[in-house]
């Protein structure tokens, strides 16, 4: 896929000169901030448990451990139990969630699972009594967010959407010097994720042993069993994610939308560049959408030809996939690792005391298990990871029915559009329903 760059993108671009450290007056700034704390004492170990046990899971649950105890591994795959149980091989192994949720010694949740199960897994474990901490993106759908905020008020629990990128430095510069006004009267913004996978025909063959192929799919439509649906790969199918679009999307629009300070977009519009292969990934691997927010200032998502799981691949063009933030008076673009400007001033310029302060959190995991112990709101709460995600999923919906849309952030809805609104929910196959995990 080619991107076609604007003259004023390429001249902007030539001229740019690249400053890719963090200025010492914001680095100052962190240090002075106060760093994540593990345990205490003994009476201050939290037990964790962790419900899905593949790679994601399992790094995340190396990360809480810092803060805890793992006393209890769920997993629908037994491989994936066994793995984990090697490195907790004290800790109980159930196969089903609900069995977790009863135990007294889980305080909690780690939610690793695959999309669609998410918003069950949370919901559960709230309704327990337990802290949560959900990968991203954080649900299937829009009506799946506004339930997850919904019970997180009800119950008052602590919540961590896996949106890390809130809690990483680079980011949160970028964030803060968009929203006080360093480039100026904001114009655009540019979100280039990685493509995905465009692959098939895929064959179903038989269930693996240990493998509970009816409890993974859980909510979703029941199907054939087949391999490429499952565990890495389950990304790349409508039925259980939103492709790059909602996994990698969850991140950089997440950032966009920080820096913008909007609840979300009014209108959007979208595309995919490339038919897929019948019978096999279903989610557009390749796309462009385009949104506009109530201030006039239009987001731009696309995908590019790199590796979804190595953030330093470049498309033919050079360009890295991340966020970049376009105003009268210049750009910053940002991604892992890098910070740049087309005037080093603008990073290396302090703001003032009086600047806007975004929350600052240098430990992702670390905030959540703070926030744990003094019931303040995490970096990233059901509110922020469904807000974020909308986005994505707005983009998901646009592409698919090929057509404009407005949006009501307020009352999220479209905008006399019934058709379109039937898009933001679907109903959960049987016996699996909201109400009764």
């Amino acid at each position: 896929m080619k991107h076609t760059a604007t003259r004023r993108e390429f001249l902007r671009s030539s001229a740019a000169l690249a400053a890719t450290t963090l200025p010492n007056w914001f680095l100052d700034r962190c240090r002075a901030e106060p760093e994540a704390e593990g345990p205490k004492s003994k009476n201050d170990t939290p037990g964790i448990a962790l419900v899905g046990c593949g790679g994601m899971g399992r790094g995340d649950l190396k990360n809480a451990a810092r803060f805890g105890r793992v006393v209890a591994l769920c997993d629908v795959d037994e491989g994936h139990l066994a793995a984990a149980g090697k490195d907790w091989p004290d800790a109980a192994r159930e196969r089903d969630f609900r069995k977790v949720m009863e135990r007294k010694d889980v305080d909690v949740v780690v939610c690793g699972t695959p999309d669609h199960w998410h918003t069950l897994v949370s919901l559960a474990a709230m309704r327990a009594g337990k802290g949560v901490y959900c990968e991203k993106p954080l649900t299937l759908t829009v009506g799946e967010g506004k339930l997850l905020v919904e019970a997180q008020k009800k119950t008052r629990r602590v919540f961590q959407t896996g949106s890390q990128q809130r809690s990483d430095k680079n980011f949160r510069l970028a964030c803060e010097l968009v929203r006080n006004g360093r480039l100026g009267k904001m114009k655009e913004v540019h979100v280039w994720l990685p493509s995905g996978r465009r692959e098939g025909p895929f064959n179903k063959s038989s269930v693996p042993k240990g493998l509970d192929w009816d409890m993974w799919a859980g909510p979703t439509p029941a199907v054939d069993y087949v391999p490429q649906r499952t565990h890495v790969t389950f990304r790349y199918w409508w039925e259980y994610s939103g492709g790059t679009m909602t996994d990698w999307g969850a991140h950089h629009n997440d950032i966009a939308r920080w820096a913008l300070g909007h609840d979300g977009p009014v209108k959007v519009s979208g595309k995919s560049l490339v038919e897929m292969i019948p019978n096999g990934f279903t989610a557009s691997s390749e796309y462009d959408v385009e949104y506009t927010y109530a201030d006039g200032v239009i987001q731009r998502c696309r995908s590019t030809p790199a590796n979804a799981w190595n953030g330093a691949v470049l498309d033919p063009k050079g360009q890295q996939h991340g966020v970049k933030f376009v105003g009268a008076d210049g750009w910053i673009f940002v991604t892992r690792g890098k910070i740049e400007a087309s005037d080093p001033d603008l990073l290396k310029q302090e703001l003032p005391g009086s600047a806007t302060r975004l929350y600052a959190s240098n430990d992702h995991m670390g905030n959540f298990f703070e926030c744990v112990r003094t019931r303040k709101p995490t970096v990233a709460d059901t509110e922020v990871g469904h807000r974020s995600v909308v986005v994505c999923h707005l983009g998901v919906i646009a592409m698919r029915l090929g057509r404009a849309l407005s949006w009501d952030p307020a009352k999220e809805k479209f905008v006399g559009d019934a058709a379109a609104d039937t898009w933001l929910a679907r109903e959960p196959r049987k016996p699996w329903s909201y109400e009764a995990v």
